[in-house]
């Protein structure tokens, strides 16, 4: 491998392969038991990975071998761990993936722009992957991963939106798939201001690159800019479009699944989106992006609204009453399901009812449960051992969403949202985040790809990485 490539190579190296007979993972199906630990290798070790991922992993007593970031400062951090004292430590994630071929499992929490290339390599190299979302970072790469999922099948993938795996959330797409709420026309979701940088172009001027970062190729395919203090890196880039997609990019795979699956919405036909400060390089201050779907079998056409902004809610016609910062509520002519931004409520508000009850309320309980559920009935335990009282280590780690993907990756079950379907979620944000970028009503042809009457939206939605060079060794 050279010393240096341009970005640009390093993306057409990044998608390249797709074509490749699929490389079987460590002889992990062939071998693996249920009460044998997996290796895991975790990439990008900021605030999501050890405040949450890695501490899931530790509930199953799972080992973590292998650890890569760009920021020594993460690195060095992250060896403090007790869990993760004894871990390699990799500044270049090719070289984890070249010199860690026993490990099973790579998880990924980067910022936006590096998912799918990184997601692209581990898939490449036989690893089953986690990665948070959104999955990608634009609708090309949704469609590039989506396709390249689905030529692993024998990989276990799982997108990072954790409500799914929720009895609430997996009762709420029962309850309206049941057609207790009627005909659903209307979903809204709702979420707060960030206090990343909204609706401000980039600083011209640059400070000092701290010392063990590698600033060039965390920009990666990203046009090339000076590095700035607290603007940036760590946890600021999600707010600017060359690394992120604001609150929508950031929450439409945890507040638009439920609606997406139970409502098999398929593609959105045209986005509106209004705001303020719109047309920079960072996320609007303010913002409310409108989807219309088509109308599919039963159901009638459905609009989707996401509101994003300090005080950006619902109507009151919708809401009935006062809400929470952030919601969502799915609306049908018999009823409204307020399922919280993370889908993991179930609440119900049937026609002339004024407030919401539970699941437990008649209406709700008798409907049948029809989705899997996250149990250690998956593991097949034996029979004999399971009269005598014994369980599974796992079986303390309940309605999980990492427990789901590790038993994946023993060969035990199968995601409830592998990247095939996180990757057209994630399409639909990235879709509303077009819309406010064009500062215009998208058309979509969803077929052909492509903005009807728009073909400035080309760069958007397959945007071209940069061709400065960097090193990344």
């Amino acid at each position: 491998m050279s010393q240096k490539i341009t970005r640009r190579q390093f993306a057409q190296t990044s998608a390249a392969g797709m074509g490749l007979s699929m490389i079987l993972p460590s002889g992990l199906l062939a071998r693996q038991s249920l009460n044998e630990k997996l290796s895991f290798a975790c990439i990008g070790m900021g605030g999501q990975m050890r405040g949450y991922l890695i501490p899931e992993l530790n509930k199953l007593d799972q080992k973590v071998v292998a650890i890569c970031d760009v920021d020594k400062r993460q690195l060095d951090s992250a060896l403090q761990v007790d869990e993760l004292k004894e871990a390699r430590a990799y500044h270049d994630y090719r070289d984890l993936l070249d010199k860690e071929s026993g490990v099973d499992a790579v998880i990924i929490g980067t910022p936006d722009h590096w998912h799918v290339p990184i997601c692209t390599a581990a898939l490449q190299a036989g690893k089953h992957v986690y990665c948070e979302k959104p999955l990608a970072h634009s609708v090309e790469e949704c469609r590039v991963l989506e396709k390249l999922a689905l030529s692993y099948p024998k990989l276990a993938t799982q997108t990072g939106n954790q409500g799914c795996s929720t009895e609430g959330f997996r009762r709420s797409f029962e309850v309206i798939q049941s057609g207790l709420l009627g005909n659903i026309t209307e979903v809204h979701a709702w979420h707060p201001a960030h206090g990343w940088p909204n609706g401000i172009d980039r600083p011209t001027t640059g400070d000092a690159i701290p010392e063990g970062f590698d600033w060039n190729f965390w920009l990666g395919t990203a046009p090339a800019r000076p590095y700035n203090n607290e603007i940036y890196h760590p946890g600021k880039w999600r707010g600017w479009y060359d690394f992120g997609g604001g609150s929508l990019a950031d929450f439409c795979c945890h507040g638009f699944q439920l609606a997406y699956r139970a409502l098999e919405l398929d593609a959105p036909t045209r986005i509106d989106a209004i705001g303020e400060n719109m047309g920079h390089e960072s996320f609007p201050t303010r913002c409310t992006v409108t989807y219309e779907f088509a109308a599919k079998g039963k159901r009638g056409p459905v609009k989707l609204v996401f509101y994003s902004g300090e005080n950006n809610l619902p109507p009151l016609d919708v809401t009935q009453g006062p809400v929470e910062l952030a919601g969502c509520l799915i609306v049908g002519s018999e009823g409204t399901i307020s399922a919280g931004l993370w889908n993991t409520d179930c609440n119900v508000r049937l026609k002339g009812d004024r407030e919401f009850r539970g699941a437990d309320q008649p209406e709700v309980a008798k409907i049948a449960k029809t989705q899997p559920r996250i149990d250690t009935e998956v593991l097949k335990w034996d029979p004999s051992k399971a009269a005598k009282g014994q369980r599974p280590r796992w079986s303390r780690v309940n309605n999980s969403h990492m427990f789901e993907w590790v038993l994946a990756c023993a060969g035990d079950a199968k995601t409830y949202s592998p990247f095939e379907i996180g990757a057209r979620i994630t399409e639909i944000g990235m879709l509303g985040v077009l819309a406010l970028r064009m500062q215009k009503p998208i058309l979509w042809d969803a077929k052909n790809r492509r903005a009807t009457g728009l073909p400035e939206a080309d760069a958007i939605i397959d945007p071209k990485p940069s061709t400065d060079a960097y090193s990344p060794r």
